[in-house]
């Protein structure tokens, strides 16, 4: 009886079975590539045709890249290296990559004074892009511009320390007089900085030759250097201008809201290289006979202008787009009309605007390269003039358009990596 009951109760298991492995089909590589590339017959014919594509393309480019020449000193004797061979003549890189990065005239033995600049602008600007960064970087963040003028441009020390005392204490006569007076503030900060200014201009004359850097002209600038001082100057005076502009056309004082309309709606409808002529040629006329009226200041004037009324309609939609009680929240709290852009409206537009905001900068930092149709030798205007006009590398195209377009790749494709990034660490409202 014992055995027959004991042949009747079922077995249970007290380990759990092993699970067994996926089909091969169904995991790793082999389902990526059966997912995303051989999905359906016309898929699979895709993947096949942009398969060859990609040979075809890398078949020839690569023995052309892996077979350059890098130490030769002109065209002819890069074509006598390479006796027929495919190959590229990258020695143009290796002899003129001081006037490629530079410009023609820059001082030589002065390189090292834009290569400063140009690494602490990464400190200067760590601590406004990241908000981990230490907040101590934020006193290099307000002088770098006294830093970097000084830097770049050379001349004695006195004249950016000036300028910096000027915008100190008109930065604290207006926090002195902004709750009495606006008015007052700012015309009381501009008086003291032109006091400053000019009492500056005789301490800068007692003193020269006192921890100066040897001047270099505006005209010697050239080179990528210049593409650089153009979109960071030109970025960082647009941005705020196109927030006072976009804000300035909702603005409900009439006068306000239509010279900001037809400010950003004229710019937007001439071209930009319209008004770099405009700079180069036309505003010399509305000044004083005799007045020199430096030409990089001039086509920062015009570029930031240009980009200010894009980025105006960029962030107006980021306006447009908050729900309208957001502004009933800040009215609800007493919030004044400064208060509640501060703290409220323009935190949100701003992240909605990100992406827009991006695809500006980068179009203007592109956009830089025109300045070579006015005669100014930035890195497009150093390939088309002085290098390809001389005997030694005429006749050399690629390497030289490749290396430029690396270097515009490598600065733009950052800007993207980090607006992108500021977008994942800006999206509370998922989370």
């Amino acid at each position: 009886m014992t055995d027959r009951n004991s042949q009747i109760v079922a077995f249970v298991r007290e380990e759990t079975i092993p699970q067994a492995p996926p089909p091969t089909a169904e995991a790793g590589v082999v389902k990526w590539v059966r997912v995303n590339l051989f999905s359906s017959i016309p898929y699979s014919i895709l993947t096949l045709v942009s398969l060859y594509v990609i040979y075809a393309i890398l078949a020839s480019f690569l023995p052309w890249l892996f077979n350059g020449v890098w130490h030769t000193s002109n065209i002819r004797e890069c074509r006598e290296v390479l006796e027929g061979a495919t190959g590229g003549c990258f020695s143009v890189l290796s002899d003129r990559w001081n006037q490629l990065l530079f410009g023609i005239a820059y001082p030589s033995d002065q390189y090292w004074r834009p290569s400063l600049a140009f690494v602490l602008l990464f400190g200067a600007l760590a601590p406004v892009l990241f908000p981990n960064a230490p907040r101590r970087l934020l006193i290099l963040t307000g002088l770098y511009p006294f830093i970097a003028f000084w830097l770049v441009w050379g001349g004695t020390i006195f004249i950016p320390l000036m300028a910096l005392a000027g915008v100190a204490a008109g930065y604290l006569v207006y926090s002195r007089y902004v709750a009495d007076s606006f008015a007052m503030g700012a015309a009381g900060g501009v008086a003291t900085a032109m006091v400053v200014w000019w009492i500056g201009g005789f301490v800068t004359g007692a003193t020269e030759g006192v921890l100066a850097l040897e001047a270099v002209p505006s005209r010697d600038m050239g080179g990528f250097m210049l593409n650089m001082i153009l979109g960071v100057v030109c970025v960082s005076l647009s941005l705020p201008l196109g927030i006072a502009l976009a804000l300035g056309r909702q603005s409900s004082m009439p006068i306000i809201k239509w010279i900001c309309v037809v400010f950003i709606e004229f710019i937007r409808g001439v071209p930009l290289i319209t008004l770099l002529f405009v700079a180069n040629v036309v505003l010399a006329y509305f000044l004083p006979p005799g007045t020199n009226f430096d030409l990089i200041l001039r086509v920062i004037i015009m570029i930031t202008m240009f980009a200010s009324a894009y980025i105006a309609e960029v962030i107006r939609g980021g306006l447009a787009a908050l729900p309208r009680g957001q502004y009933e929240a800040a009215d609800s709290l007493g919030l004044d009309y400064a208060q509640s852009m501060r703290l409220i409206i323009l935190p949100q537009a701003l992240k909605i605007s990100i992406p827009g905001i991006v695809n500006v900068a980068v179009g203007l930092f592109k956009d830089t390269t025109l300045v070579s149709v006015i005669s100014m030798f930035d890195l497009v205007g150093m390939i088309r003039g002085p290098i390809l006009a001389s005997s030694d590398w005429n006749g050399v195209y690629w390497e030289l358009w490749l290396f430029a377009a690396l270097l515009f790749f490598v600065v733009c494709y950052g800007i993207s990596q980090y607006s992108q990034w500021l977008e994942r660490q800006l999206a509370t409202d998922h989370r």
